[in-house]
């Protein structure tokens, strides 16, 4: 395992056509990565877009692939190649129709369940991978998979979008770190922001035994007040 360097891949198809796709959600993640991060500039590199920079001291080199969803595994394969790189040096971030919107989790290995982008990879590259999976919610049946994905984030979607990417790029010097808890409390921060503590309820004084003496005292009731304003 290469421990100075990690592959971030971020999945997504190219183009306009695409990129507010919630099929693209891996992309938008490392683009807010690479801008609030200062990373380098991208450029054409292994059939994709490529920017590098350093997070908490670990160097990390971000792979946006442009060969389709379906062919990402032929990018991500000719990078590792390159860096001399093993699955285990590199993270994925992908859309989950399986997650609620805006939920996050972080996984290593297993199955693609259908998704093409992971199925390429798993062809490609083996499946020890890890994985950051990114909530879209599911459209509610299967036939209708394809064009969910392949759509726009809606106009309502675009509130929890925007805390979830700034969560990620919060967290993002935790992950470079291996240190997988940090990185989604960031993101849960974001998320489900603590809200602020309400100020102290203030206590009343209990009233003195004694009269203050420094206070005159008024010996008439009510009654008489209210007839002497008369007067």
């Amino acid at each position: 395992m290469t421990a100075d360097m990690k592959l971030w891949v971020g999945l997504g198809n190219p183009g306009a056509k695409y990129s507010q796709n919630r099929h693209n959600i891996g992309f938008m993640a490392l683009d807010r990565i690479a801008s609030d991060h200062a990373f380098s500039p991208w450029r054409a590199k292994f059939q994709g877009q490529i920017c590098e920079g350093v997070l908490d001291g670990q160097r990390v080199i971000m792979l946006k692939p442009e060969t389709y969803m379906n062919r990402s595994g032929q990018s991500v394969g000719e990078a590792m190649r390159f860096f001399k790189l093993t699955p285990e040096d590199v993270t994925v971030f992908h859309d989950e129709l399986d997650l609620a919107p805006a939920k996050l989790r972080l996984k290593q290995g297993g199955g693609h369940a259908g998704h093409n982008g992971l199925r390429s990879l798993h062809e490609h590259i083996g499946e020890a991978y890890h994985r950051v999976r990114l909530g879209i919610g599911h459209p509610g049946h299967k036939d209708r998979v394809a064009g969910y994905v392949l759509s726009d984030f809606a106009k309502a979607d675009q509130p929890w979008l925007e805390d979830l990417l700034r969560g990620i790029a919060d967290g993002a010097p935790a992950l470079a770190k291996g240190n997988g808890a940090q990185f989604q409390n960031s993101v849960a921060l974001r998320v489900n922001p603590i809200p602020p503590k309400a100020p102290p309820t203030p206590v009343a004084k209990p009233a003195s035994a004694k009269a203050d003496p420094s206070i005159a005292q008024d010996p008439r009731s009510a009654l008489q007040k209210l007839v002497d304003r008369f007067r």
